[in-house]
C-alpha cells in the first residue's frame, strides 16, 4: 500500500487519507481493486475517507516529475503537486465541485500546465477535454468518500478511541530538517504526523523510532557510512534492500549513529525498535560510525553540509556473531555480541531499544 492505511487489514478500522497527504486517484484505484480482490470489501464510502483538504496528483505532476535526473525521485508526482499547494495553485478534493463548474479556470489550469512542462523541456501536453473528464472521474469515483476527516479523528480522540497516525519517508528526507536537497517534498518527522491528520500535537505521548540495525539510502545523496565492498553487498542481498516504490538497489552501510540521534533529537523518540539484526549475522567484524571528521575535526552533530569532501566517517568496532537468528524467541537467546551491541547503542542514545526484530515474519520479534 501507498495510500491505504494499514488499518484496512482490520475490518473494524475506520481509515482516513489525511489533510496532509498527495492522493494519485489512479494509484488509490489500483490499490482498492487490488483490495477487492484480495478480500471482496469496497471499503470507500463505507470506513474509508478521504480528507476534504487533501490536493490531488494529476497526470501533469506525474510527467513533471519524471524530468527529474538529480534528486533521484520516485516521479510518482509528489514533489510537483506539493510545490502547487505551496503556490496555492493545487487541487484538493473538495474544491473539484467549483472547479468543474468553472470553465475558464480548468482552461487556466490546462495554459499553466502545458507551459511548466514546455519550460522544462518536456513534449507532452495536458488537453482540456482530457482534464476536464479526469477530473470529473475523480468527483464520481471518491466524492462520496471525502469527508472533514479532521473533525472526525478529533473527535474519535474525544471519545477515548485508539487511533494511530501513519506517515512515509525517514526523518533525514525531511524538507527542512533532512539532507536537503536530496529530501521528499514534505514535513516526515512527527510534528507533521498530528498537524497533517488535523489534529493538535498534545495527543501524541509516546514516540517510537524504528531504525535498522544498519543503514540504508534509495536514491541520490550524501551517506557518510556508505559501504561499496562485498559488505555492502550482503546487507543488500540478505536485506533484499531494494525500494518500496521504485524497485531500485539501495545503498547500504554500517549504522549511522551521527544521524540516528540526530533524527531522535527532531522526533523526540523515547524508545526504539531494532529492524533486521538478522541481517548482521554472519559478518565476523560489525563497526558503528559514532561521529565525524568534519573538516578536519571531530563532531558527534548533524552537520548541514555532509558532502563526501567534507564528511568521513570515524568508527567503532564490535564483534559479530554467527548464530541464525530468524529462530530465536527470548531477549535471553541473543548473541552476547547483539546485545553489546544493543547496549552501546543505548548507552549513546540514553533511549532503550524495546524491540528487536530477526526476521521478516511479524512473529520474529523479540520484546525487550
Amino acid at each position: 500500500f501507498h495510500h491505504l492505511p494499514s488499518g484496512i487489514t482490520y475490518s473494524h478500522c475506520n481509515l482516513v487519507l489525511g489533510d496532509g497527504m498527495v492522493i494519485d486517484p489512479w494509484k488509490l484505484e489500483e490499490e482498492l481493486d487490488s483490495w477487492f480482490a484480495f478480500g471482496g470489501e469496497r471499503p470507500e464510502g463505507e470506513r474509508l475517507f478521504i480528507s476534504e483538504r487533501a490536493h490531488i496528483t494529476l497526470p501533469y505532476h506525474r510527467i513533471l516529475d519524471g524530468a527529474d535526473k538529480e534528486i533521484g525521485t520516485t516521479g510518482r508526482g509528489i514533489g510537483p503537486t506539493y510545490r502547487d499547494a505551496i503556490d496555492r495553485i493545487g487541487i484538493r478534493f473538495v474544491d473539484l465541485p467549483s472547479v468543474l463548474k468553472d470553465d475558464a479556470k480548468v482552461t487556466l489550469m490546462v495554459n499553466r500546465m502545458n507551459s511548466q512542462l514546455t519550460a522544462a523541456g518536456l513534449d507532452s501536453s495536458i488537453d482540456k477535454l482530457t482534464l476536464t473528464n479526469d477530473l470529473e472521474w475523480i468527483q464520481n469515483r471518491f466524492g462520496e468518500s471525502v469527508r472533514p476527516t479532521g473533525v472526525m479523528i478529533d473527535h474519535s480522540l474525544k471519545r477515548g478511541e485508539f487511533v494511530l497516525l501513519e506517515g512515509a519517508q525517514g526523518a533525514l528526507l525531511d524538507i527542512s530538517q533532512g539532507t536537503y536537497p536530496y529530501v521528499t517534498s514534505s514535513v516526515t518527522s512527527r510534528a507533521n504526523a498530528t498537524h497533517g491528520a488535523g489534529v493538535h500535537p498534545g495527543h501524541v505521548n509516546r514516540c517510537i523510532g524504528v531504525v535498522k540495525a544498519y543503514t540504508t539510502r534509495v536514491g541520490h545523496g550524501p551517506f557518510p557510512a556508505e559501504l561499496t565492498d562485498d559488505v555492502g553487498k550482503h546487507l543488500g542481498d540478505v536485506g533484499h534492500e531494494f525500494g518500496t516504490t521504485t524497485g531500485r538497489p539501495r545503498r547500504c552501510g554500517w549504522l549511522d549513529l551521527v544521524a540516528l540521534r540526530y533524527a531522535c533529537q527532531v522526533n523526540g523518540v523515547t524508545q526504539l525498535m531494532m529492524m533486521k539484526a538478522d541481517v548482521l549475522s554472519g559478518l565476523k567484524i560489525l563497526k558503528i560510525c559514532t561521529s565525524y571528521n568534519y573538516k578536519g575535526k571531530e563532531i558527534k552533530h548533524l552537520p548541514f553540509n555532509i558532502e563526501s569532501e567534507n564528511v568521513k566517517p570515524i568508527y567503532t568496532e564490535f564483534k559479530g556473531w554467527s548464530e541464525d537468528l530468524t529462530a530465536m524467541e527470548k531477549d535471553s537467546s541473543l548473541p552476547v555480541s547483539l546485545i553489546n551491541y544493543i547496549e552501546f547503542l543505548e548507552n549513546e542514545l540514553k533511549i532503550p531499544i524495546k524491540i528487536v526484530s530477526v526476521g521478516p515474519d511479524r512473529k520474529q520479534t523479540i520484546f525487550r
